[in-house]
């Protein structure tokens, strides 16, 4: 992770914990619909959330996108699912912040297992409560579009 010159690392643990609970919110299995509502308390009320995927942009508010992951990870279609951050940049300048981080996930769904790769930009605004997440964007790899190998 990095950050720019002079930030106070408080700030960049908390930002690294706000990322991680994002990430595993999308995990099926026992307790997915606490951990939703977790990650639902780090989105501001009026986060923006984008899915590109070489499709037209779907444009999500909070319950938006969250309503149908939970019926997705508790419905029984997708199990032994869940997404990781692979390596994640954080920048951080006054009360501003954006994580770039790419990313894995692993799962079956019905009854054929997959995986896949993408990367996810996450902004953050600093609230009078902590680091919120203002918006979110991903991207998935598909023919003709691949992450670079990590290094």
């Amino acid at each position: 992770m990095s950050s720019t010159a002079g930030t106070d690392p408080g700030d960049l643990e908390e930002i690294d914990e706000i990322v991680r609970v994002y990430f595993d919110a999308f995990t099926s299995g026992p307790d997915v619909v606490a951990r939703l509502a977790r990650m639902r308390a780090l989105l501001l009320p009026e986060a923006v959330i984008v899915r590109t995927c070489g499709m037209t942009p779907a444009v999500y508010d909070v319950e938006g996108f969250i309503a149908p992951r939970r019926e997705l990870l508790t419905s029984g279609a997708l199990v032994d699912f869940r997404e990781w951050e692979v390596s994640g940049r954080t920048e951080i300048f006054g009360d501003i912040a954006q994580r770039w981080s790419t990313y894995a996930k692993a799962g079956v769904q019905e009854g054929v297992p997959f995986t896949g790769r993408g990367a996810k930009t996450l902004q953050f605004v600093r609230t009078p409560d902590g680091w919120r997440i203002s918006a979110a964007a991903w991207d998935d790899e598909r023919d003709g579009l691949r992450l670079d190998e990590e290094k």
